[in-house]
């Protein structure tokens, strides 16, 4: 009788397990990493730096956590010519991302795109030319031609793509920037700002891809039957300043000289934005100029590795394993200013997981603390799948635990 009691309550826990069981705390908290940092120094609207930056607006900011170190009327509405192209290029890597766009597929160019003037690289009209040599043409000499074959093929007209262009950049926060075409040749009503271009930066320099073709300094534009042209690259800091490795000219007459680059040295990437140059050459040392600034008085820590597993497992309930192995889905950094100290502290948080759990499935969340203000939020992703409890696991643990008693 008693041996028969204890199969029934083995048979009802065993019904508990497939049910879910008892389900983990959200919210359980794990101090797992301290770390003394170097002090975030953030913009100080009372005591800024002069750096002497002669362009009508400018602003300087950390790639990683959009810091800023230095502005100059950042917000202030200015035309700001082929820097447009920044956006042409987010939504051509966009349709690459999402498969609408193949970098070896190859664009027939219509007579209008082949009609465009200023910047090109003189496409044949109804001639087909491959993507990457489109985008490459747009990012080393910004090529109008170029951009508009992209944005015909992408959207199916400009216009249409320009629509898309404005969309995108209010979903970056770019509240203070409006396209009038995907070119940036003149044409009213056209604006930005030096902290719009700044995080439309930030979001091109998301895609891998760009490196490739940021970092050219000279090549050759292949056309049908044997034809090229030869590109420089408009960017001349990508030659003559260690470590700029990207960025975007502009210049027309209503909108002077800009320019938005990046820079990394170690850890450290940054982005720096003049607007309303007075010549080239003062665009490129307003630049040079920032990029020195942040350079020397500031730096990246490296706080969260994307990738590698951390030493907390997170719990499931009702599944064939009881905890499944964790890893941060990305990198995660603490932006900090030479020579001040700071705390640097980890938390991790555990999500609620019931059985089934697939690899790759968001499970929990690192926070990221500098002196006990939040700074970023990292996904814990499940390393392996964990399928759920038959009848029998349970029954078998169940078995196993009555067993230890």
């Amino acid at each position: 009788m008693k041996k028969e009691k204890g199969k029934a309550i083995a048979f009802a826990l065993a019904l508990l397990c497939l049910g879910g069981g008892v389900k983990a705390i959200r919210g359980n908290v794990n101090m797992q990493y301290t770390a003394q940092a170097e002090q975030v120094a953030s913009l100080e609207t009372g005591a800024k730096v002069n750096l002497g930056i002669s362009a009508k607006a400018a602003y300087l900011m950390d790639y990683a956590t959009g810091t800023p170190m230095f502005s100059h009327n950042e917000k202030a509405h200015l035309p700001i010519a082929s820097m447009c192209k920044i956006m042409t290029l987010i939504l051509s890597f966009d349709a690459i991302k999402d498969g609408v766009l193949d970098m070896n597929e190859e664009i027939t160019v219509s007579e209008r795109a082949a009609s465009m003037g200023g910047s090109q690289v003189f496409l044949e009209a109804n001639a087909k030319y491959k993507v990457r040599e489109l985008i490459k043409s747009v990012v080393v000499c910004s090529a109008n031609d170029s951009c508009v074959a992209l944005a015909e093929r992408v959207a199916g007209s400009e216009t249409a793509f320009v629509d898309r262009m404005n969309e995108r950049a209010k979903g970056l926060g770019a509240n203070d920037t409006l396209f009038a075409n995907c070119t940036g040749l003149p044409k009213d009503p056209q604006y930005s700002c030096a902290y719009d271009v700044a995080l439309m930066m930030q979001e091109l320099l998301n895609n891998e891809e760009y490196y490739e073709f940021g970092k050219v300094w000279l090549d050759k534009f292949n056309h049908p039957e044997g034809r090229f042209t030869e590109i420089t690259n408009t960017n001349k800091l990508v030659r003559f300043y260690d470590g700029c490795d990207g960025g975007k000219t502009g210049f027309t007459n209503q909108a002077g000289f800009c320019l938005a680059a990046t820079a990394k040295r170690e850890n450290m990437r940054v982005i720096s934005v003049v607007i309303g140059g007075e010549n080239s050459k003062k665009r490129f040392d307003d630049v040079r100029t920032t990029f020195d600034y942040a350079f020397a008085n500031y730096t990246t820590q490296t706080v969260v590795v994307g990738g590698e597993p951390i030493e907390q497992t997170v719990n499931v309930s009702g599944g064939k394993e009881k905890c499944v192995k964790v890893y941060p889905a990305r990198n995660a950094y603490a932006f900090t200013k030479r020579g001040e100290k700071s705390n640097i502290t980890l938390e991790t948080r555990f999500n609620s997981v019931k059985a089934p759990v697939s690899a790759g499935e968001e499970v929990g969340e690192i926070l990221v603390f500098k002196d006990g203000v939040e700074m970023d939020r990292v996904p814990l992703l499940a390393q392996e799948n964990v399928e759920k409890a038959n009848f029998f696991d349970c029954l078998r643990d169940v078995a196993q635990g009555w067993n230890a008693r």
